[in-house]
């Protein structure tokens, strides 16, 4: 497949529905994860121009960064703390309309106002989450949780290939 992405305009759920079968067909071809997770990054930051799109990987007790588009980010991030830490603590989707109004929110940008995260569920356990920044507040609705989920289950199969092998 060609890596260059038919960018739309359009309701929200338009957008996505134009870019998953894009997405899919460009992560069915590869085989490895961190790859998928950066051409992930980079296809959602395209199509919708989000301040910060990114991943965290458990590694031990805490969150590290990940592949991600968008300004620096946060390095760790303890269980627990902040959204990406509670998402992970929980094993649930969070979506913050307003990040000011979270207790115990990360500032990685003093532009980020509201946030999404959805956790990377394998076998039961939490091996990381995904995040989503933007500068404007309660950007983020029931709209992209159920496209952003679909989108980690089918970045999640690469997961099992790469990694649940070895």
């Amino acid at each position: 497949m060609a890596e260059d992405l038919k960018i739309i305009h359009g309701t929200k759920a338009e957008q996505y529905l134009s870019l998953l079968p894009q997405l899919n067909g460009l992560l069915e071809g590869e085989t490895d994860f961190i790859a998928n997770m950066a051409n992930t990054c980079a296809a959602l930051k395209e199509q919708f121009g989000w301040l910060w799109v990114g991943f965290y990987l458990v590694k031990g007790n805490e969150l590290v960064l990940g592949p991600f588009q968008g300004p620096v980010a946060c390095t760790r991030i303890q269980k627990g703390r902040g959204v990406c830490g509670t998402s992970w603590q929980q094993e649930k989707t969070i979506l913050v309309e307003d990040v000011h109004t979270f207790p115990g929110h990360i500032a990685c940008s003093s532009l980020s106002c509201s946030e999404i995260v959805i956790p990377l569920l394998y076998q039961g356990h939490c091996i990381g989450v995904f995040d989503i920044d933007s500068e404007k507040r309660c950007d983020f609705d029931a709209t992209d949780q159920h496209y952003l989920e679909q989108i980690v289950a089918c970045l999640l199969k690469s997961y099992t290939i790469s990694y649940a092998t070895e």
